[in-house]
Parts: C-alpha cells; sequence; structure tokens
C-alpha cells in the first residue's frame, strides 16, 4: 500500500492539517498540484473517534493528561506526546492542549476568528519601552497586502458576526449574520456600552445547526464547526485529488545545500521516505521547529534552514485570564457560547488586547484533576497530595460558582524574546520548552486585570489567573519568524526559509509578533 506514496514524486507535501496546512493544500490541490497531506493525528472521520464531550470523561480515576491515556487523546484530536517545561529550577511535564488530527487545534478551537489590527503589523511602536523584546518595527507585510485574503479566508470558513466599529467605517468583512444574542449576553452587552466599550458579536465559524453545544475543546458532534478538515482537507481530497496519510509523523527533513530532498515520517510502524518537488511545514509552532532542528545534516549542522540560530526562539503563546461573572446576568442565563468581545483595551498608551465571551469550561472533575496536577508539579509537592482531602470540597464549590454566570476571557499580547524557545532533546527526542515572563509583560498583565475587576464589579468577577501557566499553549506562535533579513529571521516574505528553496512554513511559526488577537 505505501508503495503509491513513496514511489512518486509528489507535487507538494504538505506536513499538519490544521489552520495553515489544510488551507494552503486545498488551494493547491484546487489549481490542479498533486498533494499529499501527512497528519500525525488520526482522521477524525474514524468510527472510533470521541465527539462532543472532553476525552478525559473517559480516564480512570479522573486526572490530567498522562501518556497512558494516549490512545484515548488520539482518538479525541489531541496532542498526546509530553513536553519537558524548563522553565523554572523544577521542572515539569505535561501534555499541551492543542490539536493532533485532521484539522490540528482548530478541531477543537471555539471558532473565533479575528484579524489582527492594522498596529499589529509595526510592533515595536506599540511598545518603545520594551528594549529587551525581538520585536521587529514591522511585520514584511501590512494590513492592507491580507486584507483579500482575509476576505477569502472569511468566506472559505463561512464566517458569522458583526464587524467591530473600532477597525473604522471602511471595516466591512463579509460575514454571514450570527444567531440572536442569548439574554445574559444582551445585558452584558448593553452595560458595556453604558461603560463606553464597543462591545460586538464575535465572528465565528460556525453553522449553528440546532443542538450546536459551541464544542469549544473537543471534536464536534453536530458537523457544525467549520475547521480546516470540514473547510478545505476534505473538500481537497474528496472534489481535487489530494491524499491523506494519517497516523503519519514526520521525524524528519532530508536535504542537500539548497533543497528538501526527502520526507522521512514514520507512518503505522513503518518508516518512509517521502518526495516532494515543494514542503509545506505546518506542525504547529511547536512541533514544526522541531522538525528543522531535527534534521541536521553536514550542509545544515545546526538543523535546517538555521542559519539565523532563531529556529525554535521567540516562542510566544498569549497571557489568557478568565473572568466568571458571577452575579446580575443570571435570567436568561447560557454560559456554552461564545458570543460577544470588544477590543477597547488593545490601543492606547499601553497596548493590552481582546476581552471575549469564553463560552463553557470543562466538566468541574476535570478543573479539579488540572488543579491537582497543577499543585503537584508546583514548588510544593506535597499540596497535591493534600488536595485529596479536600477534593470534594472543591468540586462542590467550582460547581456552585461556575454555573452562576457567563465567562469572560481576555487575550494579551506577550512579546518574542530569544530565551523562550522550544528545543529538540537528540536523544529522546522530546521537546523541551523555556518561557518565563518577562517584566513589561508583568505590568501588562497586573493592568488587564485591575481594569477588569473594575469594569466587571457589578458583577463580582471572579478571576481565574491563567497568564502565567505554561501549559496554556493553544495560542502558541513565532518560532519561525519571516522578515526581509536573513540573519534575523528564518523564512522570506513569503514564508519560504531562507536558503532551502522549496521549503515553506505556513502555520503560526511564521508571526514575528503576537498581537493581542486569537492566531
Amino acid at each position: 500500500m505505501t508503495e503509491e506514496f513513496t514511489g512518486q514524486q509528489w507535487d507538494v507535501i504538505v506536513v499538519g492539517t490544521g489552520m495553515g496546512g489544510a488551507t494552503i493544500g486545498y488551494a493547491l490541490a484546487k489549481a490542479g498540484k498533486r498533494v499529499l497531506f501527512c497528519e500525525k493525528g488520526r482522521s477524525s472521520r474514524q468510527i472510533a473517534a470521541i465527539k462532543g464531550r472532553y476525552p478525559e470523561a473517559s480516564f480512570d480515576p479522573p486526572s490530567a493528561p498522562q501518556p497512558r491515556y494516549s490512545s484515548v487523546l488520539a482518538q479525541a484530536g489531541r496532542d498526546w506526546r509530553e513536553i519537558e517545561d524548563k522553565s523554572r529550577a523544577r521542572h515539569t511535564s505535561y501534555i499541551p492542549f492543542i490539536g493532533a488530527g485532521t484539522g490540528g487545534s482548530s478541531a477543537l478551537y471555539g471558532m473565533a476568528l479575528e484579524r489582527l489590527f492594522p498596529a499589529d503589523f509595526t510592533p515595536r511602536s506599540s511598545h518603545p519601552t520594551a528594549d529587551d523584546a525581538d520585536l521587529p518595527d514591522a511585520w514584511p507585510v501590512t494590513y492592507a497586502d491580507l486584507v483579500p485574503f482575509y476576505e477569502a479566508a472569511e468566506a472559505l470558513y463561512r464566517v458569522r458576526g458583526e464587524a467591530d466599529v473600532l477597525r473604522g467605517e471602511g471595516f466591512r468583512p463579509p460575514y454571514q449574520s450570527p444567531p440572536p444574542l442569548t439574554q445574559s449576553a444582551s445585558k452584558l452587552r448593553d452595560y458595556l456600552r453604558d461603560q463606553g466599550c464597543h462591545p460586538y458579536r464575535l465572528p465565528q465559524a460556525c453553522e449553528f445547526k440546532d443542538g450546536c453545544a459551541c464544542c469549544q475543546g473537543y471534536l464536534c458532534a453536530f458537523d457544525c464547526k467549520n475547521d480546516s478538515s470540514r473547510s478545505c482537507l476534505e473538500p481537497a481530497l474528496r472534489q481535487h485529488g489530494a491524499q491523506l496519510l494519517d497516523e503519519c509523523e514526520v521525524l524528519q527533513l532530508e536535504s542537500d545545500s539548497t533543497r528538501v530532498t526527502g520526507v522521512v515520517c514514520r507512518y503505522r510502524g513503518e518508516t518512509l521516505t517521502l518526495r516532494g518537488s515543494i514542503v509545506i511545514l505546518a506542525a504547529g509552532a511547536l512541533y514544526t521547529p522541531g522538525i528543522l532542528l531535527a534534521s541536521r545534516s553536514e550542509n545544515w549542522p545546526d538543523g535546517l534552514a538555521n542559519r539565523s540560530g532563531l529556529v525554535g526562539r521567540n516562542l510566544m503563546r498569549h497571557f489568557v485570564d478568565l473572568y466568571v461573572l458571577r452575579s446580575g446576568l443570571k435570567e436568561g442565563l447560557e454560559t456554552r457560547w461564545k458570543e460577544i468581545a470588544f477590543n477597547d483595551y488593545y490601543h492606547g498608551p499601553i497596548k493590552l488586547g481582546s476581552v471575549q465571551s469564553f463560552g463553557a469550561l470543562p466538566p468541574v472533575a476535570q478543573l479539579a484533576a488540572s488543579l491537582q496536577n497543577d499543585l503537584r508539579q508546583g514548588p510544593i509537592p506535597l499540596a497535591g497530595a493534600l488536595f485529596t482531602v479536600v477534593k470534594p470540597l472543591i468540586q462542590t464549590y467550582l460547581k456552585r460558582t461556575l454555573s452562576r454566570g457567563p465567562i469572560m476571557a481576555s487575550i494579551l499580547e506577550d512579546l518574542p524574546y530569544l530565551e523562550n524557545r522550544v528545543e529538540v532533546d537528540p536523544a529522546t527526542r522530546r521537546l523541551n520548552l523555556y518561557y518565563s515572563i518577562h517584566a513589561e509583560d508583568q505590568g501588562r498583565i497586573a493592568q488587564m486585570r485591575t481594569r477588569l475587576r473594575r469594569l466587571f464589579k457589578p458583577f463580582r468577577p471572579m478571576l481565574l489567573p491563567q497568564a502565567e501557566n505554561n501549559e496554556r499553549l493553544a495560542h502558541v506562535c513565532g518560532t519561525c519568524r519571516f522578515g526581509e533579513d536573513p540573519a534575523a529571521s528564518v523564512l522570506n516574505p513569503d514564508n519560504r526559509a531562507h536558503g532551502v528553496d522549496n521549503l515553506y512554513v505556513v502555520d503560526a511559526s511564521f508571526f514575528p509578533s503576537s498581537g493581542g488577537i486569537n492566531p
């Protein structure tokens, strides 16, 4: 069976089927190219796929994700590989909450599809005092350059929502109409307007079919989440002759001095080498640099495309906090939806970020297990054991508190720093992560928390701080930045690797700054 894949030269091999990989692969297949997708995880169309719920519901006993549950996680489109966090003196290991399967992390996302702001493309001017950050003056493309592509993507992914008035009168995205707001969201919108804010309906790539549960964090059971698998991968396979190898993990790229010559992968226990005229990496901002760093050779002793030394560096992940609004909105209460957003704290003397409806949190048992795991891996490991004693009380408190009102999330821009990075252990091939929060970022986190506590005061907000938690990697980006200068970037402005004529990177690795919006 494998000879049909190894015995030919593909026009394009795309590694990863998330938002970047599936979208470009679809466009190329539609244009007549012979495209092969390689996906580390499983196809979500398998009969055994876990949909409509978190896979943690199948863990026995309830716990945070662990390697022994790898099969369950894989069935749910989740990554199952541990990474080592070496950011602190006491190292911790955890499985990141990111996608691994057709659709990548878009199969899990809450479907919010926003554009960056024009000011995001000149990041240095927004953070003039962050002298130690590795911020470029400007991206090598502008917002105006991307507008037609934003519009095409919003139409392709059938985005429904409202225009944000803070983006100006000329902002007219091709959004389709969203369903009406729930009563609680309407009351919150009216309150925010009274406070001088500018809330709007969050744009989402969702069909909102009957029974839709938003499905944030897990595979959609209603076939109404417009992820990259549904919108791009499946049409590429069904209509345009593309091929898919799922359960196919790319290990490294073979190359000469200027070209990728082979894609070495493990396909269901067998090692294969695939050949493609063009190779596109879209494995995510953790695994794409991991593949490049593992692809060392005589021509590329520090890793493929790494003459700048920047592959894996400048890792960003956003600072996300949650606010439970515990009173004043109970009438018509509905907490599972992501409905409204506002960007009044995005600009100004100090640039912060966006605020959005979060939707529903995971089940209480899952939250308690995650909290216990955090304590166990923290500076006082005994705290995890002691937590067992009070766990029933904690779960009762969480259930009562978290059911009282909707949850808002703040998304704060984090800045790129050279020492924040991902590396590959050559012996184990495990990813090692290093990420610390600098003083400038700490100050902006504190400012955002102060502003939102004040804004939401009538609703008795309860802060669930997540900004300092390195496990929050859903928005990871920046580890293969693009730019004009080969000495200061990994990719050129067309996302082709400097010095490698047939290698491109199209996931969020290419971001030179993170903005304050879902990437």
